[in-house]
């Protein structure tokens, strides 16, 4: 974890004392002494599939196939290619049931 100074923004780097260990900054004075464990935990936000693929509006503009949707058997699905690996594999195709009612999304 890393901690910054409040005064001028650079890495705090810890220091022992006699009495304690405190957070010391190597460009100014500031000195906060540590009296308790410190930890930190950040849980990032993962974004949701429609924001990836491009907002709720994604697939008004996207192609539609003959595949058939494995949830209700829909002959047709609208598709989009994109690439979400390295450039030498190949690109993943995501489809959308074109039955509104099912609107069931897969990728292959």
């Amino acid at each position: 974890m890393l901690t910054f100074c409040p005064e001028c923004g650079c890495t705090l780097q810890i220091e022992e004392s006699e009495r304690c260990h405190r957070f010391s900054c190597p460009a100014c004075p500031y000195v906060c002494p540590i009296v308790s464990t410190v930890t930190s935990r950040i849980y990032p936000k993962l974004k949701d599939i429609d924001d990836v693929l491009g907002g709720p509006g994604a697939w008004e503009n996207a192609q539609v196939t003959d595949e058939r949707c494995p949830v209700c058997s829909h002959e047709r699905a609208y598709f989009m290619q994109l690439q979400t690996r390295s450039a030498d594999e190949p690109m993943t195709i995501f489809y959308r049931c074109a039955d509104n009612a099912c609107a069931h999304r897969w990728k292959e």
